[in-house]
């Protein structure tokens, strides 16, 4: 795999739109910056593409591979789940 502009800006994208749909999933409220939902989205596409080949589950299509995304989905929400606890834990407040 060549790495490029595209490619950059490609993942970049899919890492936005995976990190926006891993927070849709997620109830309640997350207090995190968009940039954090998309270097946490990034890495959620990645790791899922890795994970759903080494399954077996991520196919050569000539469109959108849906279950590679819901592991990647998944995997996203799972993230910003402990990420939004973490913060959550972290802010004390005081009475």
């Amino acid at each position: 795999m060549e790495l490029t502009v595209w490619g950059i800006i490609t993942a970049l994208v899919v890492g936005l739109i995976i990190g926006a749909l891993g927070r849709l999933v997620v109830p309640g409220r997350q207090d995190m910056p968009i940039w954090l939902h998309m270097l946490i989205g990034v890495g959620a596409a990645l790791l899922g593409t890795v994970l759903a080949r080494a399954v077996g589950i991520a196919t050569e299509t000539a469109g959108i591979d849906w279950g590679e995304l819901l592991v990647q989905v998944v995997l996203a929400a799972i993230a910003v789940a402990l990420v939004a606890g973490v913060g959550r834990r972290r802010s004390v407040t005081h009475r």
